[in-house]
């Protein structure tokens, strides 16, 4: 009776593999679509490039705002349109509610021969502002409508 059983289960449960979440999607393209935490930024009005695109995870808590946001490693980008150098910690931190990221940790930008802590950014939809501290820039959010890879990958051989 088992025996039966099983060699009637297997071949309904070999029918639903290629339809099952674990599986690949077979026509996705071999680029990333965005992650959760893209899809996240987005609800709260800010572009998906404002992370690269090597998310691994990422936590948020609705109720407070606070989320951290999880990388496979340190990352290097180069950040639209004046070609800053910036660079992504392994987890970045902050506060998010609609428009305004505060509390951010994790995320320098290179100017004026110095490394600055990005602390906070601000979204009006058409406008991106960077807080330094007390120092602020405004850049348009479209020039951050992808997500950077990180440049220098060491490679596993």
């Amino acid at each position: 009776m088992a025996k039966t059983f099983f060699f009637v289960l297997l071949p309904l449960l070999l029918l639903l593999v290629p339809f099952s979440p674990v599986n690949g999607n077979p026509n996705r393209s071999s680029t990333s679509p965005p992650s959760t935490a893209h899809t996240e930024l987005n609800k709260y009005g800010f572009p998906i490039g404002l992370l690269p695109a090597n998310v691994l995870a990422y936590n948020l808590n609705a109720t407070s705002g606070e989320f951290a946001v999880h990388l496979g490693d340190n990352c290097k980008v180069t950040l639209p349109p004046d070609n800053y150098l910036a660079t992504y910690s392994k987890r970045i931190t902050g506060k998010i509610v609609a428009g305004r990221i505060a509390e951010l940790d994790g995320i320098r930008v290179r100017a004026f021969f110095q490394w600055w802590s990005i602390t906070g950014i601000k979204s009006n939809g058409d406008n991106l502002v960077f807080e330094v501290g007390v120092v602020s820039a405004k850049y348009p959010s479209k020039n951050f409508d992808e997500s950077p890879e990180c440049e220098g990958k060491r490679s596993s051989s």
